[in-house]
């Protein structure tokens, strides 16, 4: 395991602009609003040869009521309990407040080691604004003075930082490629966090009944049953006409983001509101994209007896007509944990099936059988013949036809030989066809 460096401090003081600055991308949003960052989110980073795991962290209030702010503060709580290493970031413009006091305190009880980043200090004027010796008053006496938004002072930081590591025995970091990533996406509030920490079997993301909880996309890594995986969640994506606030934008395009990275999709919806326009859009989504699906029927508690699961599924199939026949659906509740143990060997095999490959004579017996059960539409009046078939990828499995005219491939035409295909094949991922125009047999 990489040493954890946590960064806390109280809201807008900065923490996400050093979290990006330090990993050296944008993995955090940033914006000039206090409670964007809500969960814990992780990135690994080095320095000077050494290798951490960072943490960012929500804003850390103190003496609230509101039950999402003291999850908020519940997952810094907890980063500051794993880490190795604290960084407190403070408004250096702004100087040294209670809430700061308070966090501090908090800080030196924990025994944890911590260097105060005194933030927004642009130049040696704003600090000399401010007052250096207000940030003395802290109690913690390793001060670094730097700007996370221009990267000033941040090389001090982690010099310092690097040095108040744990000695470690270099190890090689378990390689993430060849890990099935499954990201878990849904509208707004129909259960994601809650599913995540019940795979993961920890609260590592908050669960709130305040839509829109979730901001950036985490990634955890988890083993089921001895196969690992990296478990994404995502944002909850609202109609586009509802989303107004720039974080809220960014949060949606990052999901999505997600969703690209994903090897296999989990879409969670409600069963009491079953395949709503939101739905619909996330599964298009994952179906343009030809990534492995399963729909995953949350609170499936609330649907009692076959014959109301069963117009549950012909809800979804009416309104979601654009499935590939046969796309798996579980029944699950994540708060109860009912039928959750089945969604990750579901993944897992799906991951699988995207990597399949078929053999070249194996297909073009499919499609002579294919023709001669349903021959192709003909073509401005003139007959469409089919070749000659090979598989040409995989991730989705990607197949290459032959045809003397490609524009007569109408679309029902090539649904049915891409469900005929799935179907003789036991694949329930989606499947690419591409017709390439040929001229005649054995050109």
């Amino acid at each position: 395991m990489l040493p954890v460096i946590a960064i806390v401090g109280r809201p807008n003081v900065g923490k996400s602009t050093l979290f990006n600055r330090i990993v050296g991308r944008r993995a955090a949003i940033v914006e000039d609003v206090p409670g964007v960052t809500r969960d814990r989110h992780y990135a690994e980073a080095d320095w000077d040869g050494r290798r951490f795991t960072l943490v960012d962290t929500g804003g850390f209030w103190t003496d609230v009521a509101d039950p999402l702010l003291r999850d908020v503060r519940a997952q810094a709580e907890l980063a500051v309990a794993e880490a190795a290493l604290v960084v407190l970031v403070v408004d250096g413009r702004a100087g040294v407040t209670a809430g700061d006091l308070d966090l501090a305190a908090r800080l030196r009880r924990s025994g944890r080691p911590v260097l105060v980043a005194v933030n927004k200090i642009d130049s040696a004027r704003t600090l000399a604004e401010t007052g250096e010796a207000d940030f003395y008053r802290l109690g913690l006496p390793e001060l670094v003075h730097l700007s996370a938004e221009h990267g000033r002072g941040v090389s001090d930081l982690l010099d310092l930082a690097v040095q108040r590591l744990p000695e470690q025995t270099p190890v090689e970091s378990p390689a993430e490629e060849g890990l099935p990533r499954i990201a878990i996406l849904g509208r707004p509030n129909v259960g994601k966090s809650t599913l995540a920490n019940r795979l993961l079997g920890e609260a590592r993301f908050i669960e709130s009944p305040v839509a829109g909880t979730t901001r950036d996309p985490l990634d955890a890594e988890l083993t089921f049953r001895g196969r690992r995986f990296i478990l994404t969640d995502t944002a909850g994506i609202r109609r586009k006409a509802q989303t107004s606030e720039g974080h809220e934008l960014e949060s949606t395009d990052r999901a999505i983001g997600a969703l690209d990275r994903s090897d296999v999709a989990i879409v969670v919806m409600d069963a009491a509101e079953p395949a709503v326009e939101q739905d619909a859009r996330l599964a298009g989504e994952v179906i343009e994209r030809t990534k492995p699906l399963v729909l995953a029927v949350n609170k499936a508690d609330l649907v009692r007896g076959e014959a109301a699961r069963k117009l549950v599924r012909e809800t979804i199939e009416e309104r979601l007509p654009f499935l590939p026949q046969g796309t798996p659906l579980a029944w699950i509740s994540a708060t109860a944990g009912t039928g959750v143990d089945r969604l990750l060997p579901l993944a897992g095999r799906l991951y699988d099936q995207a990597d399949r490959r078929i053999s070249t004579p194996e297909v073009n017996r499919f499609l002579r059988d294919a023709e001669d059960a349903h021959p192709p539409p003909r073509a401005g009046g003139l007959p469409v013949r089919l070749y000659y078939m090979a598989q040409v990828g995989t991730r989705p499995p990607s197949f290459l036809i032959h045809v003397n005219r490609p524009e007569g491939i109408t679309e029902s035409y090539r649904r049915f030989l891409s469900n005929r295909l799935r179907e003789q094949f036991e694949i329930e991922v989606p499947v690419r066809l591409v017709f390439k125009k040929r001229s005649r047999r054995g050109s």
